[in-house]
């Protein structure tokens, strides 16, 4: 029997769950909106969006020019006073309101992601669940890290569109509770219909906050160098983040750049092979489309005939396909390990990066193909691609400096401790990073070596956005850190420096 889309994750089902909860987001035409001073308006230049499930087209970016973001910003600046002169108690208070709506639509938003960035339901549930999370730990706790501190004024926020919530409208929420308004960019490959849901609910609930959307070309003149913008929050790529830093370099605001790295795993003197499996089925999360993706495997060349068995054993066992496909209408949602990459332009930029990886002598040692059966007959397939592995990766190589975003891993043989602990910090600094070793006191010195802000000894680092510290080292990360108390912290002024990796100094003065 062929499968079939489950009904319970059918497109047109969920737009008319998004209408039935938001209906302000549309225009009379049917078209999505922007949220600016304070009301949902503006459709600007309609962009057709779809799908990277199977090319369904889910609606169009309403995409603004500079004039009109200038008028949100504006608006925003001026609505940042009034808000942060509101007692704790009264954020607190409308921030809760915000999270009690949004829990009972969280399946919905779960929905709604694995349509618009490609994730499987469990990833997307877990992006707002997280969200959720996270936002109510920092309302139990906002009080004592918000002591002899006050908000910067209005914040601006740009990120990419891969942890949409998670990341993006977690910091906005928590921006937001420490008295500030806040103005963000939907990220223009994916995730602006859920958020545009989840934006609808905190304006509901008096929240501060404006959502707009537009080519960073126009956008970034505004969301990043206007004048009345106090702070700017930034999560993408490298090229990109250097360009904003090059636009900041002579402005005081405050800025927290988050950049990719490439995140390594060293293997030495290692034998806990079940471990390392285990790791590398949880590294597969989102076709490693993440920042904290580990891409990079530095192993110790005696070990690699036990590694490479591993290896094998775990890329040869992942499922990739259409993450909505069931074999009747009640079935669970399938257990794929991830389904497309983001879009049909991104599978052919790794498609260029494995090439060239070959071009310039690497050796393929995994080249993963689709299972048909995982997939509608005669479905657009163009956005899928199954696990690659490379060895032998030469340096003039792309690969051999650049993080793939996506399910391309390199692996690098050493015969020596120097050498493995150069290969690990080949990028100029990095998120995260781990080394694995039979000999944990070994590890943990050498972990020391290692540029990358978290790095794990016989363990995965990750982001985290509670109680824990983030940021990166070197090209990674420019500006303030975040997590944990550094989050509120970088968008408030108060007493002592505020911790963060800085172009010409390790600690940024406060704001006078």
């Amino acid at each position: 029997m062929p499968k079939i889309i489950s009904p319970a994750v059918a497109w047109p089902h969920l737009l008319a769950e998004v209408r039935r909860h938001a209906p302000e987001v549309f225009g009379a035409d049917g078209q999505f909106l922007n949220l600016l001073e304070g009301r949902w308006q503006e459709p600007g230049a309609p962009r057709p969006f779809n799908s990277p499930i199977d090319g369904t087209a889910l609606g169009s970016l309403p995409m603004l020019g500079h004039a009109v973001a200038e008028r949100a910003v504006v608006f925003a600046k001026n609505e940042a006073t009034d808000w942060g002169r509101l007692p704790l108690a009264e954020r607190r208070a409308r921030v809760q309101a915000c999270l009690d709506e949004l829990k009972p639509l969280a399946d919905l938003i779960g929905k709604l992601l694995m349509w618009e960035i490609g994730k499987t339901y469990a990833l997307g549930f877990t992006d707002i669940d997280r969200a959720i999370d996270g936002a109510q730990w920092y309302i139990d706790n906002m009080e004592g890290m918000l002591k002899d501190r006050q908000p910067v004024g209005l914040v601006s926020n740009i990120a990419s569109w891969n942890y949409p919530f998670s990341v993006l409208f977690h910091a906005v929420l928590v921006q937001a509770l420490a008295g500030n308004a806040v103005i963000a960019k939907t990220p223009t490959d994916g995730g602006f219909i859920s958020l545009s849901l989840a934006f609808a609910v905190a304006r509901r609930c008096g929240l501060p906050v404006a959502l707009v959307s537009g080519p960073g070309a126009e956008l970034s003149a505004v969301l990043v160098q206007d004048g009345r913008v106090d702070a700017l929050s930034f999560v993408g790529g490298r090229y990109s983040g250097r360009t904003i830093a090059d636009a900041l370099a002579e402005n005081q605001k405050r800025y927290m750049l988050e950049m990719e790295g490439v995140n390594t795993y060293g293997i030495w003197n290692f034998s806990n092979w079940e471990l390392l499996a285990t790791h590398l089925r949880k590294g597969y999360d989102y076709g490693k489309q993440r920042c904290t993706a580990y891409v990079r495997f530095v192993v110790e060349r005696r070990l690699f005939p036990q590694f490479l068995e591993t290896y094998l054993g775990v890329v040869k066992s992942l499922k990739v396909g259409n993450p909505t496909l069931v074999d009747h209408a009640d079935d669970p949602l399938p257990e794929l390990a991830f389904g497309p990459v983001i879009n049909a332009r991104q599978a052919e930029d790794l498609d260029r990066l494995y090439h060239n990886a070959l071009q310039t002598g690497a050796t393929p040692l995994y080249d993963g193909q689709l299972d048909d059966s995982l997939f509608l007959p005669g479905q657009d397939r163009s956005a899928y691609r199954a696990p690659r592995a490379l060895v032998g990766l030469p340096r003039q190589s792309e690969l051999y400096y650049r993080e793939p975003f996506g399910p391309i891993d390199s692996i690098v043989l050493v015969d020596r401790v120097e050498e493995l602990v150069g290969e690990m910090n080949i990028s100029n600094g990095a998120l995260v990073a781990a080394v694995m070793s039979d000999d944990a006191t070994w590890a943990a010195r050498t972990a020391k070596e290692i540029r990358a802000f978290k790095v794990g000894v016989n363990a995965l680092r990750s982001r985290g956005d509670r109680a824990e510290v983030f940021g990166g080292l070197g090209e990674s990360w420019k500006g303030a850190f975040v997590g944990g108390a550094l989050l509120v912290e970088a968008v408030t002024t108060g007493p002592g420096p505020v911790l963060g990796n800085y172009p010409e100094a390790t600690l940024l003065p406060e704001k006078v």
